[in-house]
């Protein structure tokens, strides 16, 4: 991730917890030398053969050496005046009497305004930053951290583009602990106070690397899928991997670092950082963004029926209403009344994209008090994995969203199906479609087609080396991978088709594996022994096949170029013709637009009049 280089706009004397905002260019290299010699007020006259010293305090006269002042030469008797830093004042024509010849001149009174303006600036700088000190260390005891990944998963992070940049990935977490009392009283359900936190809302919010666009893809939490083998750090304890587990659960085994690794996997997808947040803390939230406008089409009230417990207990007419606080809560919870989890998903990014706007419109990224003050509630709200468990950290992550317009903004569902298992609860990933949202956000391309040709996504940059060597002794391996995963069905004869095409281009010596190794991505490997050497050829493998340089990969488990044909190329012998562009989601991933404003469905039972 960029360095987003926040800088203060001056100091700020924060009197205490309560002030928002501050500098932080007083928090930096706080271990600099801070005894430096500093200039005091006027000198007295040295009297006699006493010492006249200046250490903070009326000394008593004499004659001497002074000290830690800045000093009047016409004040120094038979010794010498010496201050550190500042040129010599002389040598006294006697011992300690003024000298011969006249009157002691006056000091100008402009000279001592401007000493003593000088002085009570110094103390207000010094007192500014011991109060934002102060804050700043108040707001970092507030910061709740765990640790980024707990979980197993061998996703690499992201590389970067021809302009060093890349995209940045957060996953985002509403978690249903009830473990205070506020939480229990915002999300009932007190006979569960004691069983570890599950995933209500699982969210991957994806940043492009040049900041143009972002997109939030929702993941429901009845999703049915793998999970891997997590630990708990703080206990030690180890939950072994499930084969078909619902998300949602990963949670509670180990804390958010498990549902990273879970996400990961499902698609390929390198995650840099988590946030977590509770009832509670949505509460904390939602009144210091305030007011969001959302909309019904009828009238709604999410209560308990007798086909179905619970509810958010959200209720409002007909119509578009501002809501904040409890009432925002209520909505993001509503599951049954917008029909399942998949509405509730759609309701929530209309909040959310109406929160933008609001935010944008009231200009808050340009508004450092008001960010501020959203930061700290931030803080108080949200867990976040370690390495962004700092003040200045979270504002700069805050910080990332303020180039991004409304119309490049798209929240989207994970494409999904009825879980054959249990089609009334729960779901499984739409392969093809849900691979083809996977494949977007790993090329770092934009979900809204609202782009130029300026901010299309760069590729990786090409390094300088040996020229690739002639196709024909080219030894290339084709794989097929387009399984995607251990539980997924692989399309038929991929790697004896990709491989006749390498052949008729001049690879004559590529040849179809006859193992399987399921891919999320498609990425073309080499042997990390051949060295620059083996990268050039797989590059010239990968130009054959029109497969991103990015996607070329040296490798310890491979003795030759292997091109790994993933679930994001299931057809055809031009991966750049399949490789989905700018905009295209799949309809079944409900896409909404930042700039859209639409009013949700009230499913009929919970309609009132």
């Amino acid at each position: 991730m960029r360095d987003s280089g926040v800088r203060g706009g001056g100091a700020r004397d924060a009197q205490g917890p309560g002030d928002p905002g501050w500098d932080e260019s007083l928090y930096q290299d706080q271990d600099q030398d801070q005894d430096r010699d500093q200039g005091g007020g006027q000198g007295w006259d040295g009297s006699g053969d006493g010492t006249a010293s200046r250490t903070g305090s009326h000394p008593s006269p004499g004659a001497g050496t002074v000290t830690g002042a800045v000093t009047d030469p016409s004040l120094v008797g038979a010794g010498t005046a010496s201050v550190p830093g500042q040129r010599n004042g002389g040598t006294g024509g006697g011992g300690g009497h003024r000298r011969a010849g006249g009157r002691r001149q006056p000091r100008s009174r402009k000279s001592r305004i401007f000493r003593w303006v000088a002085g009570t600036l110094s103390l207000l700088i010094l007192a500014g930053a011991g109060a934002g000190y102060a804050y700043y260390e108040y707001l970092a005891g507030k910061i709740r951290t765990g640790d980024l990944n707990n979980g197993k998963s061998d996703v690499a992070p992201s590389k970067a583009n021809a302009d060093g940049d890349t995209p940045l990935n957060v996953l985002v977490l509403g978690s249903d602990a009830r473990d205070s009392e506020a939480n229990k009283d915002l999300g009932g359900a007190r006979d569960t106070a004691g069983e570890p936190p599950r995933a209500d809302v699982i969210m991957l919010l994806h940043i492009s690397a040049d900041r143009s666009n972002m997109s939030v893809v929702s993941i429901p939490r009845d999703t049915r899928m793998p999970i891997p083998e997590c630990t708990d750090t703080a206990t030690g304890k180890v939950f072994k991997a499930t084969e078909n587990d619902i998300i949602n659960e990963s949670l509670g085994r180990g804390g958010a670092g498990c549902t990273r690794a879970a996400i990961q996997n499902l698609t390929g997808v390198y995650i840099d950082h988590w946030m977590t947040v509770d009832f509670a803390g949505v509460v904390k939230m939602a009144d210091a963004v305030g007011d969001v406008e959302v909309c019904v089409k009828q009238n709604i009230w999410d209560h308990p029926t007798p086909a179905q417990k619970g509810g958010s207990g959200l209720k409002m007419k007909a119509g578009t209403w501002p809501v904040k606080g409890q009432q925002a809560l209520q909505w993001l919870r509503t599951r049954h009344a917008f029909g399942d989890d998949a509405g509730r998903a759609k309701a929530q990014h209309m909040y959310l994209n109406s929160m933008m706007r609001n935010l944008q419109s009231q200009s808050l990224f340009t508004n450092p008090a008001r960010l501020n003050n959203l930061a700290t509630k931030a803080m108080e709200a949200f867990r976040v994995s370690k390495e962004i468990g700092t003040p200045k950290k979270l504002y700069d992550l805050g910080m990332e969203l303020k180039s991004v317009p409304a119309n490049r903004m798209t929240m989207l569902t994970m494409p999904h199906l009825a879980d054959p298992l249990n089609p009334d609860a729960h779901y499984i990933p739409a392969k093809a479609d849900a691979a083809k949202i996977w494949t977007l956000l790993r090329n770092d391309v934009a979900m809204d087609a609202n782009g130029t040709a300026a901010n299309t996504p760069k590729p990786a940059p090409t390094k300088s080396g040996p020229a690739a060597a002639a196709p024909a002794t080219i030894a290339v391996s084709v794989v097929n991978g387009t399984a995607g995963d251990k539980n997924g069905s692989a399309v038929e004869n991929r790697a004896s088709n990709v491989s006749k095409a390498l052949v008729t281009g001049g690879f004559t010596k590529a040849k179809a594996s006859q193992s399987a190794k399921p891919s999320k991505g498609t990425v073309v490997n080499y042997p990390t022994s051949a060295g620059e050497q083996g990268r050039a050829d797989a590059l010239a493998v990968a130009t054959a096949l029109k497969i991103p340089a990015a996607a070329v990969k040296a490798s310890a488990d491979v003795t030759a170029v292997t091109v790994i044909i993933g679930a994001d190329w299931t057809s055809g012998t031009d991966y750049g013709k399949t490789a989905p562009g700018a905009g295209s989601v799949p309809t079944n991933a409900d896409a909404l637009n930042g700039t859209d404003k639409g009013c949700m469905d009230v499913y009929k039972p919970y309609q009132w009049k």
